[in-house]
């Protein structure tokens, strides 16, 4: 009697495993990556809110400086209820001369700086909550030049 070789047999379960392992590195990584465009995404918006919050912050701190010819040195609008985001706008003001209106007449101007910080927290900024994915703030500064007359320069 002959014996007849065994056939090898198990090949296909190695490449049933490696098919798997690879199928489910594909669903990872797919994952991961709609997970992240979402995020950016989101952020996206709430920096567009953020903008939107900060101009609304130079808006009315030019409209106070230039109504009143005069600055609060800092105040914080709070938009929570509406957006989500507080605004502090602080001004500075830098009285100057410049040549002579009439004889002796100094040509007095001022000049506003308007700073405003937007974030979707109560006070702004907030260093503590930096780097959270969740934590938004933008900044923009706005100048105005008036005459004693609050005429612009």
């Amino acid at each position: 009697m002959t014996k007849r070789p065994q056939r090898q047999a198990g090949f296909a379960y190695i490449a049933a495993v490696l098919i798997l392992v690879a199928l489910s590195t594909l669903a990872i990584t797919v994952t991961r990556l709609s997970t992240t465009q979402q995020t950016t995404a989101a952020q996206d918006a709430l920096q567009g809110f953020a903008l939107q919050t900060a101009r609304a912050g130079t808006e009315w701190g030019l409209y106070q400086a230039l109504k009143n010819s005069s600055c609060v040195a800092s105040q914080t609008l709070d938009y929570r209820s509406v957006n989500g985001f507080s605004v502090t706008v602080t001004c500075t003001r830098l009285p100057f001369n410049e040549g002579e209106l009439a004889m002796n007449t100094p040509n007095a101007k001022s000049l506003y700086t308007i700073s405003a910080i937007a974030c979707n927290a109560a006070v702004c900024p907030n260093n503590a909550l930096v780097g959270n994915t969740d934590y938004v703030e933008r900044r923009r500064v706005a100048t105005a030049c008036t005459t004693a007359l609050l005429a612009p320069c």
